[in-house]
């Protein structure tokens, strides 16, 4: 396991490499001067060209890349072009109200999408499985800000009985985005737990279970439930690092002050340090979500191997 697991990380540390290294090229090569935002647009040339001196901006593509690259590696992400705040604490200032945000979403996506899902595959009942088909394609199809602007409507300005957004009123701030996060991803986890159930239900051994006479309900819960949860144990660590990185949409729709949030403003401030901190953040999230992953998958099938 030990010598997987080095396998893996070190894996997951060219992958960070190559994350960086086409984030960096690209904002070189975006058509926009950060020295002169910066500066201002009724600034001199000379002073743009200090800035830009100043901030290293005028040497070639490899020195500015490899320059960024030593510091990030002693986890030096360098200022804000914008704030001149320090990168690496601005994020993980920002990275408890993500947390926040994608563990609730989560928890709602997997409680809600998994029980319906579970529900319509192992029910004979076709009503229910209809109506099961019927919640997918509406949380499928309903694009997540729109139904973020919907939910604050009905609960925040038609029935106040929420707040309209941002996190000024602590952990009932968090229900409505944590809701519309939970709901837009929900009818995925309804459609794979559903699919899931139903090949465990189709596989030779149930079928001898029932044979030998044993009961549905035991077949149901002691062995069909157990394995049908494996692809839903992937969907939510790989989910759970995407969501680490910033739910940029509902962060935006709520006033939600997470990373998500911060990985906007720099862009549209063409905020190069900020760019390349938030994006490092999150693929970090992503190959470590996908570690842990192939981790929990020997822990709950031996016959996986390392």
């Amino acid at each position: 396991m030990l010598t997987y697991l080095i396998r893996r990380l070190a894996w997951s540390a060219v992958v960070l490499f190559f994350a960086s290294l086409l984030t960096f090229f690209v904002g070189y090569k975006v058509p926009a001067d950060p020295a002169r935002m910066i500066a201002g647009p009724n600034a001199s040339v000379e002073t743009v060209r200090s800035i830009s001196h100043e901030l290293g901006l005028d040497q070639p593509f490899l020195v500015q890349y490899g320059r960024f690259l030593g510091h990030a590696v002693q986890g030096d992400l360098g200022r804000s072009y914008k704030t001149e705040q320090r990168v690496l604490p601005t994020i993980l200032d920002r990275f408890p109200y993500t947390l926040a945000l994608a563990l609730s979403g989560l928890a709602f996506e997997v409680l809600i999408g998994a029980s319906v899902g579970l529900l319509a595959a192992g029910t004979k009942i076709r009503a229910i499985d209809g109506l099961a088909s019927t919640f997918v394609l509406l949380t499928l199809a309903i694009p997540s800000f729109w139904l973020g602007i919907i939910l604050l409507y009905v609960f925040g300005f038609r029935f106040p009985i929420l707040p309209l957004g941002g996190a000024e009123a602590g952990a009932i701030s968090l229900l409505l985005p944590a809701l519309t996060l939970g709901l837009s991803g929900a009818g995925y986890y309804a459609r794979v737990g559903r699919a899931s159930l139903l090949e465990v239900l189709s596989e030779d051994y149930i079928r001898t279970a029932r044979a030998k006479g044993v009961s549905p309900r035991r077949i149901m819960f002691k062995h069909a439930f157990k394995n049908a949860l494996r692809p839903l144990v992937t969907m939510t660590a790989l989910d759970l690092g995407v969501l680490l990185g910033g739910a940029l949409i509902i962060e935006q729709v709520f006033g939600w002050p997470g990373i998500g949030t911060l990985a906007w403003q720099a862009v549209q401030n063409i905020d190069l340090p900020m760019i390349m901190g938030t994006v490092l953040f999150s693929a970090l999230c992503i190959v470590l979500a996908n570690v842990v992953v192939d981790v929990i998958y020997t822990l709950i099938d031996p016959r996986v191997t390392v």
